[in-house]
């Protein structure tokens, strides 16, 4: 396999059809909120811009391989907080992608978004994500009992968040 570069960047409207493939793939929407046979309209309208939400992709030899969607909530009561959601292409999965999409996600709520704590849910099955959320400083702070639904069972999550 070729090294090469990850190269992040904002997302952009046309990546919706590769957004969209990605989240398609069973071992993506096993671990994240998504579910199978996403709509081509859903993706369009989801790349939009939108206030409070920054979307980050990772490409790889101009191909998207990793998507982070940042939402900073709007509440001026909880304006300081950030909550995200992040998928790798199965093909690309343990070669750096979730970190480098993380490590640019951490330096906006650091240093330009004014983002004191970020919060995540993570399936409490989730291995890889729980230590990539630990490498950058996340805890668990919680777990909520059946909190969603995959493959017709309720699947426990853990709350993870970081502070400044």
């Amino acid at each position: 396999m070729s090294t090469s570069e990850i190269v992040i960047r904002h997302v952009e409207a046309n990546d919706a059809e590769a957004l969209r493939q990605m989240n398609m793939h069973p071992d993506v929407y096993h671990s994240t909120l998504q579910i199978p046979h996403p709509s081509m309209e859903m993706w369009h309208e989801r790349v939009m811009r939108k206030p409070g939400r920054r979307q980050l992709v990772a490409c790889i030899d101009d191909r998207v391989v990793g998507h982070l969607a940042l939402e900073v909530m709007e509440n001026p009561r909880r304006s300081h907080v950030a909550t995200f959601g992040i998928s790798i292409a199965p093909a690309f999965q343990n070669r750096g992608v979730g970190s480098a999409l993380m490590r640019e996600m951490v330096n906006l709520c650091d240093n330009w978004l004014r983002v004191e704590r970020i919060e995540l849910t993570v399936f409490v099955d989730n291995p890889a994500g729980i230590g990539l959320y630990r490498k950058f400083g996340f805890e668990i702070e919680g777990t909520g009992k059946n909190y969603a639904l995959r493959n017709g069972e309720y699947v426990d999550a853990y709350y993870m968040a970081r502070m400044k």
